[in-house]
């Protein structure tokens, strides 16, 4: 029997089964608190946070149109909450930026053992220089490279057109690369 999807959970919970809403939780639990230490850096206001968005996505449930994926609709939520976080830290003078766009390629090849090492080493890269990176590009980064999306999910979770999320990764790489030093990231 095929696992049931996303989608089917939540018109499940929408019908009113609240309980339903724990097996989303347990889909997203990991992959939100790592989206969240990645973009903001304090695993204290990473774990607040993911309670929030999981708060807010069930308060708000009613308004995803299980037409679509669910998996932007909560990295949507969890955007918001990462920016009001980032705003709230900047009012209290703790800022930080990153720019992840012109660092790292994304792994196109099959899969062998020499490009799941390079993945492996582009990883830990990324986790290495990633709180040098401002948030508009560290953003980015985490979800295409940690949360191994596509440009069109990254489009509707950060509402910026694809081409934006072209650049934003590329000049993310880049910042990367600046900051990392000639040394080479992988070999």
């Amino acid at each position: 029997m095929a696992e049931e999807t996303d989608e089917a959970i939540a018109l499940r919970v929408q019908a009113g089964d609240g309980e339903a809403f724990g097996e989303l939780i347990e889909r997203y639990q990991a992959k939100l608190s790592r989206y969240a230490h990645k973009f903001l850096l304090d695993p204290d206001d990473a774990a607040d946070i993911v309670q929030d968005i999981f708060i807010k996505s069930y308060q708000n449930i009613q308004s995803f149109d299980a037409t679509r994926r669910f998996s932007p609709w909560i990295y949507r939520i969890a955007h918001n909450e990462f920016v009001n976080a980032l705003k709230k830290r900047q009012s209290r003078g703790t800022v930080f930026t990153i720019d992840f766009d012109t660092l790292f390629p994304h792994l196109t090849a099959p899969d062998t053992a020499d490009s799941a090492a390079i993945e492996r080493d582009t990883r830990a890269s990324l986790d290495r220089y990633l709180d040098k990176v401002s948030p508009k590009y560290r953003e980015p980064l985490v979800l295409y490279y940690l949360e191994e999306m596509d440009y069109k999910e990254i489009s509707e979770i950060l509402q910026i057109p694809v081409s934006t999320v072209g650049v934003r990764l590329a000049r993310g790489r880049a910042a990367l690369f600046k900051i990392a030093g000639p040394q080479p990231l992988y070999e």
